[in-house]
């Protein structure tokens, strides 16, 4: 599980760092972190699949938070046993502080 987590992260970071500085063209004198290599690669990726340089930008943002849904999904189903124990744990802790409350009031004369 944490090749599958680390292959998906390590991309994943990858990418949104040089987004990130490119974006905002801070290069520190690299060229790939220009903005002019920034906006030739989604222009490329526009001309490839024929649409709008905004819409492929919110397509990778749409389909990289559609991933971590399903990441995050696979992630909670082969741990949903620790996560049902760690429910019951908390809900058993929150019921018996709310009877110690209820317990340690004092009635006023």
């Amino acid at each position: 599980m944490k090749y599958f987590l680390g292959l998906w992260l390590i991309p994943m970071s990858l990418f949104w760092a040089w987004f990130g500085l490119s974006y905002y063209d801070m290069n520190f004198g690299f060229s790939f972190l220009s903005r002019d290599i920034h906006n030739l690669v989604f222009g490329i990726y526009a001309n490839l699949l024929g649409t709008d340089y905004e819409t492929i930008v919110t397509g990778f943002i749409k389909a990289c938070i559609f991933d971590s849904f399903i990441i995050s999904a696979i992630v909670a189903y082969r741990k949903r046993k620790q996560i049902k124990a760690w429910w019951q744990q908390r809900k058993s802790s929150d019921d018996n502080y709310e009877t110690n409350q209820e317990s340690s009031v004092v009635a006023a004369e």
